[in-house]
């Protein structure tokens, strides 16, 4: 259960919706700025919620007061329209976000569900835990020789004002690595932001990442202050790095070298101090040499690089993983299975887990979904793929049909072929991440990088049921 603090002189409406958005959090309230300093003092909350005009003090007195108190806290100023320039400039100082009276619901509980899973990532610790430690919550787990370089790298570069690329594959762990060097670091009581580079189109990327003064382009209505100013002193995670326009990586280039940037429309060049782990499944020295990737970018960000092993190549971790995450998600889904059978084990170190770590908890998910008694049992688990030869063949005829469907649509006089063959796609795409996810729709949506409504969204627009949901408020990992 999260802990959110409210500080308002006003709260009656306000606390009513965020307890409607948030019923199975805490939430507390504050009617002064002193109040609710004096609570933070006694005890943080995950989230703040700041009026900006308080009775004894500004809002934006009590955020610098709260900064120095514990600046990994992120505070969202609740501010009439008149008063945005100044919810703005706390967002120059590293406030997290701004929402205007009177409050929109969906907005609301997608601001503070972001600042919640913002706050997990700072507080959870990504502690590199030994077998006796192995049921620890928030741990990266391993002890073959591969993880134990892993976390030497770690330990060699937490000290160290450097940029650090984490390679591997997708669903290795790359994000609590990142963490890890974040919370062991210099910077660990200052903010650590995530973004996800694939995930976000390109003009909205670059906005995110420097922000736009208004009228920069259709739709700027208001200046917005980027990631890269937002977090100054802190840490910013870019994963997927790999996927990022080339329009941009000159624009990073510059960050990495000069830590000063422009807002896009703007002519004021704006100092930042920020520390840059980046993360890729991707391969950059090949990507660099095929032109899609600056050689000089990749060499910016690889100063020290760590490469994540995949899980089918540390098959003695898998069992104390397997065990760890059983033990886990059992109190998370009120299951009270402890031990897996030895055939269950066997039948886990027999697949070769192309979605790693990732799948692995999803398939443990499915498997306590439908266990009962206090040991795993190998009938619970659901069927673990096909050979890889199927998957390669099935891929190839799934990519000919594709083809195939443009083809005729480009004869046929097609007026909407972009939205048509992507509607191809999802009927193909969204079930498959639904069923790899066991129906969770929070997981799904983070998988494919798009808010929880537009996945429900098209899977209305495409007539797809989902027959078994879970929902999670809370966001896990290995």
């Amino acid at each position: 259960m999260a802990h959110l603090l409210l500080i308002d002189d006003d709260p009656d409406l306000i606390a009513e919706q965020v307890r409607l958005a948030f019923p199975r959090h805490q939430v507390e309230v504050a009617g002064t700025g002193a109040d609710g300093l004096g609570r933070v003092r006694t005890a943080p909350p995950d989230v703040i919620l700041l009026d900006l005009r308080l009775p004894d003090q500004s809002g934006l007195e009590v955020y610098r007061q709260l900064r120095q108190i514990d600046a990994r806290i992120p505070v969202i100023f609740v501010t009439l329209a008149k008063s945005a320039d100044a919810a703005i400039e706390a967002m120059k100082h590293g406030a997290y976000d701004y929402l205007f009276k009177p409050l929109d619901l969906l907005q609301l509980k997608r601001i503070v569900g972001e600042a919640l899973e913002v706050a997990q990532r700072m507080r959870a610790p990504a502690v590199i835990a030994d077998p006796a430690d192995a049921d620890a919550e928030g741990v990266i787990v391993g002890s073959c020789p591969a993880m134990r370089e892993v976390y030497k790298a770690i330990g060699r570069v937490t000290g160290q004002n450097v940029p650090v690329l984490i390679t591997g594959e997708s669903g290795t762990g790359k994000e609590l690595v990142a963490r890890a060097i974040y919370q062991h670091g210099a910077r660990a009581k200052a903010p650590f932001l995530a973004l996800n580079c694939a995930a976000i189109p390109e003009q909205l990327l670059e906005s995110e990442l420097f922000g736009h003064e208004k009228g920069a382009f259709t739709g700027a209505d208001r200046r917005r202050i980027g990631k890269f100013e937002q977090v100054s002193g802190g840490t910013l995670f870019l994963d997927e790095v790999g996927d990022m326009p080339l329009g941009l990586q000159a624009k990073m280039l510059r960050i990495l070298q000069e830590q000063a940037f422009e807002r896009i429309g703007g002519s004021e060049t704006v100092r930042t101090d920020v520390r840059i782990i980046a993360a890729t499944h991707r391969d950059l020295k090949t990507c660099s040499a095929d032109g899609k990737f600056r050689s000089d970018l990749y060499y910016r960000l690889g100063v020290f690089t760590i490469h994540l092993p995949a899980l089918r190549e540390r098959r003695d971790d898998l069992p104390l993983l397997a065990r760890h995450l059983v033990r886990r998600l059992s109190r998370e889904l009120g299951r009270d299975v402890k031990e897996i059978e030895p055939d269950a084990l066997g039948r886990l170190r027999d697949y070769s887990w192309p979605g790693n770590i990732r799948e692995l908890q999803s398939v443990l998910k499915q498997a306590l979904l439908r266990a009962s008694g206090t040991v795993l049992l190998a009938a619970f688990l659901p069927e673990l793929g096909k050979p890889a030869e199927t998957v390669a063949t099935e891929s190839a005829s799934a990519e000919f049909a594709l083809e195939a469907f443009i083809r005729q649509r480009l004869g046929s006089g097609a007026q909407d072929l972009y939205g048509e063959t992507h509607r191809q796609v999802d009927r193909i795409l969204l079930p498959l991440v639904l069923e790899y996810t066991a129906g969770n729709q929070h997981q799904a949506a983070r998988l494919l990088g798009v808010a929880r409504q537009t996945l429900r969204q098209k899977l209305r627009d495409l007539g797809l049921h989902v027959s078994h949901t879970v929902e999670a408020d809370e966001q896990t990992g290995p």
